[in-house]
């Protein structure tokens, strides 16, 4: 998938986290995290996972974490990214069965 504009999924209330996304020629991801110092290496590699699994390879990615779980963090990506591409509601496999 590729981003074409720039998109927020989330929130800043706390055990969540607010994902944005937007263009760029490469991959840059930004990391803001209460809990960094337990699970900053955790919380990036569930946003890579989620990513590649979606098949996105550009994009300046801005998480905002509050303590979110990896299930939301990994929803929280894959609505963001989908909102950038104007996805519909419709038809999208949420929860891991996108195959990129």
């Amino acid at each position: 998938m590729l981003i074409e504009k720039n998109a927020v999924a989330g929130t800043l209330e706390s055990s969540d986290a607010q994902v944005s996304v937007e263009p760029a020629d490469e991959l840059r991801l930004n990391i803001e995290s209460v809990v960094a110092n337990q699970y900053g290496r955790q919380i990036k590699a569930t946003v890579l996972e989620t990513l590649s699994r979606l098949g996105v390879d550009k994009g300046v990615i801005t998480v905002i974490d509050k303590g979110a779980l990896d299930c939301t963090l990994k929803a929280r990506v894959e609505c963001a990214v989908f909102r950038s591409c104007d996805s519909s509601e419709a038809g999208i496999p949420w929860g891991g069965a996108v195959n990129g």
